[in-house]
């Protein structure tokens, strides 16, 4: 997905997404995305070398909360 393209909608996004879209959409940064795809119980699979994730899949994820992302004890 182009990183100039805005997303305005769930029906804009491809049906699976790459690293760049979960970047997009989260607005995080590119090393922060492909951590979080290779966080235990993101859904993320491969085909070849490229790192996907469907698009209801990743939203279920969103949905269910952080419960695979291990939280921060440090006090700001």
């Amino acid at each position: 997905m182009s990183n100039k393209k805005r997303l305005n909608s769930y029906e804009d996004l491809p049906l699976v997404l790459d690293v760049a879209d979960i970047q997009q959409i989260m607005g995080i940064s590119r090393a922060s995305a492909y951590e979080l795809v290779h966080t235990p119980g993101f859904p993320a699979f491969r085909s070849g070398r490229l790192i996907k994730v469907s698009k209801t899949a990743f939203f279920e994820w969103m949905a269910k909360g952080s419960e695979t992302v291990p939280r921060s004890d440090k006090k700001a």
